[in-house]
């Protein structure tokens, strides 16, 4: 499987509005539910919620690029980033930077995209890997 980055029509890429219509409309509807539903939670409720979302979100769009995480270790250093109770759990690099980098979105969501915020989420997703030459900047 090649990365985004390896395609060739990296970084111009096309989609079918039609195809994704019906995805759009479910998350939307879906997104409209979780609002709805987070204004009637109490503090530490929401902030539960708020971790499984993000912890969801962050392993199953690394399960996309073939990347297998911890989803306990995530929501464990997802809650330390967020200044949340969590257990003692060592917890492996990649999950670590996975966490980061979703905590860092959940902050930032409506800060322009910019190339150095972009490189920042690529050196906290690629902490502690070997394999990869250049990380977090335009080589």
């Amino acid at each position: 499987m090649k990365w985004n980055w390896q395609l060739p029509d990296w970084p111009n890429f096309t989609w079918d509005k039609a195809r994704l219509a019906v995805a759009e409309e479910q998350f939307l509807v879906g997104g409209g539910v979780l609002i709805g539903t987070v204004k009637h939670l109490g503090e530490d409720d929401r902030n539960q919620l708020t971790v499984e979302a993000m912890s969801a979100e962050a392993v199953t769009t690394s399960e996309i690029e073939g990347e297998i995480l911890d989803r306990a270790s995530v929501q464990s250093s997802i809650q330390r980033q967020l200044g949340l109770a969590a257990d003692d759990r060592r917890v492996a690099p990649r999950e670590q930077g996975t966490a980061e980098m979703m905590v860092d979105l959940y902050r930032t969501f409506s800060a322009p995209l910019s190339q150095p915020m972009i490189f920042g989420w690529h050196r906290m997703l690629m902490s502690g890997r070997q394999d990869v030459n250049d990380v977090g900047c335009r080589c």
